[in-house]
């Protein structure tokens, strides 16, 4: 049973399609901006009320978190995922808005909320304060790995296992942070290693 959020992606170190790993910037723009004007939605006065407060509303008051809610975030997260796979160079699969199999997001089961404190919404936010500096570090790094695999696999058509490895894990640790602080789907404060 899992306490926290699962990211698997199929990683494709051989065979690279280079010229889309040499324009990849420019190919995820569309599906960048579409991010954008969501997340800018989900930012704003309304969007916040319509996206995270009915979740924490719903399990401080009745300790219940609405399937319809797990679902929609759960689609968002793996989207978001699907994305960053792609931007990241981890696949050459242009992310859709259905799932696919070489990306997965898994959540705990939270049995419709019984499974989570109904008052740790109210500081989730503020207890991820320090998770959130280390991510920030862990993303210069996987920027760093991100430029160098971008070089070598456009020349070479190979993309680094090492560079696979750091990206990966900051993906699977950022989506640990979300899951706890943002999706409230656990409990588990995360680990701050990128293991």
């Amino acid at each position: 049973m899992l306490n926290q959020i699962e990211t698997q992606v199929e990683i494709s170190l051989e065979n690279r399609n280079r010229a889309t790993v040499l324009f990849r910037f420019f190919l995820s723009l569309p599906v960048f901006l579409f991010i954008y004007l969501f997340g800018q939605m989900a930012e704003s006065e309304w969007g916040t009320l319509v996206l995270a407060a009915p979740v924490a509303a719903a399990l401080v008051a009745r300790n219940i978190y609405p399937s319809w809610l797990l679902t929609f975030n759960h689609a968002v997260m793996e989207f978001g995922t699907r994305f960053a796979a792609y931007f990241f160079l981890l696949t050459d699969e242009y992310p859709t808005f259905e799932r696919n199999s070489k990306v997965a997001v898994i959540f705990p089961d939270v049995e419709g909320g019984k499974k989570l404190n109904r008052w740790l919404p109210l500081v989730k936010w503020f207890l991820a304060i320090p998770l959130y500096l280390v991510g920030f570090f862990y993303m210069a790094l996987t920027f760093i790995a991100t430029v160098l695999a971008w070089a070598l696999t456009s020349l070479t058509g190979s993309y680094p296992a090492w560079a696979g490895e750091i990206t990966l894990n900051t993906i699977r640790y950022w989506n640990r942070v979300y899951g706890y602080a943002i999706a409230l789907v656990t409990d588990k404060y995360p680990s701050f290693s990128l293991n």
